[in-house]
């Protein structure tokens, strides 16, 4: 009679749990502080740089326009998350990173315009405050037994929402719709950074020792680090103290 089950130590197994769980996660996390650190210094970079400003804007007589790699440089980042997402099972992992690499560096591009708006100092606070608050949803996320599947899917139906809002608000231009969006951002980004935690978690495991387990690593990095920019976005749109 096979006794190994009866013998099986529990607390190895749950060992083995954790750590199959915190390998996906040590993986998208930090793939995900690689993306943020590529978007901060293109951004930044654009925006100190009288050479790469210029590739951005012209100046005419009537002032500065954006230029068409202005324009490809706002929508291009919609179309590599398209990719990524649709080409996860097609492409290789290699493809993968190379694409999610180009895409936080296109968004730091996009992203320059912040810091034309805005005050540098005002940018920093906001992105500390943005950092604190994400580590502390990312921790709940990771540490509670509560099921947060239900809770997703009524933040996605929110975000939706928001996204629909902010197209017609595109157009109707009203500064109280504005910050209605952005204080419904904040919560809906915050709550989904606590659930995507949880999720890339419980996928830790299912995951382990399959072929698509470093794949796996740079989806959850591509939606943690949606979560974050979304949430430090709408941040500053709240707080954020514009130049005079």
């Amino acid at each position: 009679m096979n006794t190994n089950l009866r013998n099986t130590n529990l607390e190895n197994f749950e060992y083995a749990t954790i750590t199959s769980e915190n390998k996906l996660l040590r993986s998208a996390f930090s793939w995900m502080a690689l993306a943020m650190l590529l978007t901060s210094l293109t951004a930044y970079a654009f925006a100190s740089m009288d050479s790469l400003l210029s590739l951005l804007f012209q100046q005419t007589e009537e002032g500065f326009r954006p230029t068409i790699f202005a324009y490809a440089a706002m929508f291009a980042p919609l179309i590599f998350v398209m990719a990524i997402g649709f080409g996860f099972q097609r492409f290789s992992y290699g493809t993968l990173i190379g694409l999610f690499v180009a895409y936080s560096v296109i968004n730091g591009i996009s992203f320059s315009t912040i810091f034309l708006i805005y005050d540098i100092g005002s940018i920093a606070k906001v992105f500390l405050s943005t950092t604190a608050l994400f580590a502390v949803m990312a921790i709940a996320g990771y540490t509670t037994k509560t099921d947060l599947s239900k809770l997703g899917s009524l933040l996605m139906i929110g975000l939706i929402g928001i996204v629909i809002a902010s197209l017609i608000n595109f157009f109707m231009h009203s500064a109280k719709m504005d910050y209605i969006i952005s204080i419904l951002g904040v919560v809906i980004f915050t709550g989904l950074t606590a659930y995507d935690v949880q999720k890339i978690k419980n996928m830790g495991f299912q995951a382990e020792g399959t072929g698509i387990a470093n794949k796996l690593g740079i989806m959850g990095a591509l939606t943690l680090y949606l979560d974050f920019i979304n949430l430090f976005l709408f941040l500053l749109r709240l707080f954020g103290g514009k130049k005079e």
